[in-house]
């Protein structure tokens, strides 16, 4: 850990001792379209670090580093058990996505269902033209319909300034351009990105697990300053972090700070599945190469850390998220779990080395079975971050959304657990 990383989490490890609330935005740049400030425009190469490693004044325009220029292919013609339907996102996609959401390139596409009727879908890294320019968002949201036809793909109502239950969040002013929901810094090396990793809607609220990017590394590399929960009381329309969920990445306690205890780092890369009393969150540490972990709570304590309780193994549960044990074997990437009635069984859904892979289960905690490669990298190299449609969790066609890092847009694929019997 740089002595940089380890002051910026000092001064969060202090702040939330003395006042329960850790200082996790930096003040913003001024913003184009975004009515939470800070957006990057169509500013060429981002630059580099050099030999500073705080990078001061040296914004960092997220993970897509080609400026939303890259051009989205064709939908990929997938073969066996998975088949591609249709680009959830950009100019190929069903929805328009580019026009009507200014949302051109993106990734990411975690969907869950918000109780009401809608499917909820949140994005990490957005480009999208906004007046006259390419301007990148941190993140976003769409609120696709409910009774989509998912064999044809996902669709989207219209923008509507100020209705909480129209596509997307979207200003008078700019009425095409899908609101970020959540800001950061964008400082280099400090925090380059707040990116959604799960979500689940309890008695009409929204809550969206997510994680801080400290830096970008290699492929299918990141570090990570915190995961954390934001809510939403309006259907997605306004984001706010509650601290109190607040789990820094780093190997300490801190004697009567639940932020701050030994453990947290496995549960950085969050993921949502609501069974019978419980709440369960599946974590992975940040990056692409850490094992799977479990912790569970009930559901009207969600943003209470200290309800929770953490997997360690048989019918073993404990309150001290170091004990957690792995329930699945690195390397295990961005993950989704489900219910699946067709297969009496619950169905995880990860990415392992370009490989989108579905392991199985009898219970939350597993056994879990080994992995069955459901798209091979063979097909459709560069695909990452399988995230299940709630509405298309439950049959012997099991939907989910992908990521495809050449076109750095979103499709559905869907997948006949027939042949995973």
């Amino acid at each position: 850990m740089s002595r940089w990383r380890l002051l910026v989490a000092g001064v969060a490890v202090a702040t939330l001792a003395a006042t329960g609330t850790a200082v996790v935005n930096a003040p913003a740049h001024a913003s184009i379209c975004s009515n939470l400030g800070f957006t990057g425009g169509d500013v060429g190469s981002t630059g580099s670090s050099g030999s500073s490693d705080i990078g001061f004044g040296s914004a960092d325009y997220g993970s897509y580093r080609a400026g939303g220029k890259k051009p989205q292919g064709p939908l990929p013609k997938l073969t066996g058990m998975s088949k591609a339907v249709s680009w959830v996102t950009g100019p190929r996609s069903l929805a328009r996505t580019d026009q009507r959401f200014s949302i051109s390139a993106t990734d990411v596409g975690v969907s869950w269902d918000n109780g009401s009727g809608q499917v909820l879908m949140a994005f990490g890294d957005t480009w999208g033209m906004c007046a006259g320019q390419m301007v990148w968002r941190h993140n976003t949201m769409l609120r696709a319909d409910g009774n989509s036809n998912l064999d044809k793909g996902i669709t989207f109502p219209n923008a509507i300034p100020g209705s909480i239950r129209s596509g997307a969040s979207v200003t008078p002013q700019h009425p095409t351009f899908a609101q970020p929901m959540l800001n950061a810094s964008g400082v280099r090396n400090v925090e380059v990105g707040k990116i959604p990793t799960g979500g689940i809607a309890i008695n009409g609220v929204q809550y969206m697990s997510y994680m801080s990017i400290h830096r970008w590394g290699g492929p299918a590399r990141w570090e990570t300053n915190y995961s954390a929960i934001a809510v939403s009381r309006d259907n997605g329309q306004n984001w706010n972090t509650d601290n109190r969920t607040i789990r820094m990445n780093l190997e300490l306690t801190v004697p009567g700070v639940s932020q701050v205890e030994q453990g947290h780092g496995r549960f950085q890369v969050g993921a949502f599945l609501r069974s019978g009393d419980y709440v369960y969150q599946y974590g992975t540490p940040n990056g692409r190469f850490g094992a799977a972990f479990l912790s569970r709570v009930k559901p009207a304590d969600i943003l209470n850390l200290d309800r929770y309780e953490y997997y360690r193994g048989g019918d073993g549960w404990s309150p001290r998220p170091v004990d957690a044990v792995a329930i699945v074997r690195q390397p295990v990437g961005e993950m989704s779990v489900a219910y699946n009635n067709y297969l009496g069984r619950y169905v995880m859904l990860t990415e392992t080395a370009g490989n989108v892979v579905l392991r199985t289960s009898p219970t939350p905690a597993g056994p879990w079975s080994g992995p069955r490669t459901i798209v091979s990298a063979k097909q459709s190299a560069g695909l990452y971050a399988p995230y299940i449609n709630p509405r298309g969790a439950s049959g012997q066609f099991l939907y989910f959304n992908a990521s495809r890092w050449d076109d750095y847009n979103v499709m559905l694929i869907k997948t006949d657990l027939s042949k995973v019997r």
